[in-house]
């Protein structure tokens, strides 16, 4: 039987909160298509390579990005599977399915652009440039992705510094969500989910000292059944 050559991609949208607002990291193509437009990180999956290994590789070839733990330099703390692209036409060069993972980090990392890449920078979330592909969809579909598990889950301390304090913590959640919260509300609920604790230090400065939190490292990850934040 004779079938269509079919090619599997993956593609990495990776968040930042920086110059309080949330970020993605995009990269400009280089070459057609889409010569000159933003895209998400990403490209083909080797044949003998697990998809896991295909991101990390071309996390590292377009932007000089590792994906592990913060102390060995440049890496990516979390990453997770997010959806996968597979629309008849979504690349003009023929059937192209991509897989597609987002991850968090902390602060904006040192980045630089690879070899099939012209540059690669930081951009707001809101608005996004004109990208080549159908990646502005899937930055969208990861941004829902993140907004949810940021009301159900502890995942939003990964894009915070090991410590914070409870105005902090609330202006990150606020940035994601593109809404206000009310202060004592979240407050309350921040702290009966069970999931930071006190350091015991302040944060000082202009104004009353504040007290600095870190996120508990036994709590747990997934706060199913209820709410962080009203």
């Amino acid at each position: 039987m004779s079938h269509e050559q079919i090619a599997v991609t993956v593609d990495v949208v990776i968040f930042a909160l920086r110059d309080n607002d949330l970020q993605v990291l995009l990269v400009k193509r280089k070459y057609p298509p889409y010569e000159g437009l933003w895209a998400i990180p990403g490209g083909y999956v080797q044949a003998d390579e697990s998809l896991e290994d295909a991101a990390a590789r071309e996390l590292r070839e377009e932007t000089g990005i590792g994906v592990g733990e913060l102390e060995t330099g440049a890496t990516v703390p979390y990453i997770e599977q997010l959806y996968t692209f597979g629309d008849p036409g979504r690349d003009p060069r023929g059937r192209v399915i991509t897989i597609a993972y987002f991850a968090l980090v902390p602060a904006p990392l040192v980045i630089q652009a690879g070899s099939d890449a012209s540059d690669a920078e930081w951009k707001p979330v809101r608005p996004l440039p004109q990208m080549a592909f159908d990646h502005a969809r899937i930055v969208q579909y990861a941004l829902k992705r993140l907004r949810y598990k940021l009301e159900y889950s502890a995942v939003g301390f990964q894009l915070l510094p090991p410590v914070f304090t409870l105005s902090a913590l609330q202006r990150a959640y606020e940035t994601i969500l593109g809404e206000t919260l009310d202060k004592r509300n979240f407050r309350r609920r921040i702290l009966q989910a069970q999931v930071i604790e006190q350091t015991g230090q302040y944060q000082t400065g202009e104004g009353r000292p504040a007290m600095l939190y870190r996120f508990r490292e036994d709590a747990v990850a997934e706060v199913k059944a209820r709410r962080l934040f009203p």
